[in-house]
């Protein structure tokens, strides 16, 4: 009798072949770009409510930081997603990738909008910050559910 669909794509490994001492380098770095997306929105927030120009400038660093560290954690999740078959095979994979994607976009914008006149953020940084901040939760969503649902990224001993 033939495999189901789910049966076939279960049946491709999805270790990770990009870690460092078996923990994906993925997993790792992701964690950078989203606390900095979010701190850029607090940022703005905190901007908005008080006027103290010192929240321009902790968003223009904040910004500038999600975009790089999310520049490293994107080629190491692009390399994970090419190198595994088990991690091609899966939808939510690509979803995943493209959420990302979006997000290191949005992040470059924001950092571009506060490199060319950081003290003037109000409405513009502010609401591609909330952007961003969706983002994060769009890709974190689908990120979770590689792991917890497929066991993306999930090494097991096999000698349990």
């Amino acid at each position: 009798m033939p495999k189901s669909v789910v049966e076939e794509i279960r049946s491709y490994d999805t270790n990770s072949v990009i870690a460092l001492a078996g923990h994906p380098v993925h997993a790792m770095l992701v964690a950078f770009p989203i606390a900095l997306v979010i701190s850029t929105l607090g940022c703005d927030i905190f901007y908005w409510w008080s006027a103290d120009p010192f929240w321009t400038r902790a968003g223009l660093w904040a910004s500038g930081f999600a975009f790089w560290f999310g520049v490293a954690a994107a080629i190491a999740g692009t390399a994970e997603l090419l190198a595994v078959e088990g991690i091609r095979q899966r939808t939510t994979s690509w979803t995943h990738a493209i959420a990302g994607v979006s997000l290191v976009s949005v992040a470059g914008a924001n950092w571009g909008l506060r490199l060319v006149d950081h003290e003037n953020v109000l409405p513009v940084g502010l609401m591609v910050s909330a952007l961003g901040t969706v983002l994060v939760a769009l890709a974190g969503w689908h990120g979770g559910k590689l792991v917890f649902d497929h066991g993306v990224g999930i090494m097991v001993s096999k000698e349990d």
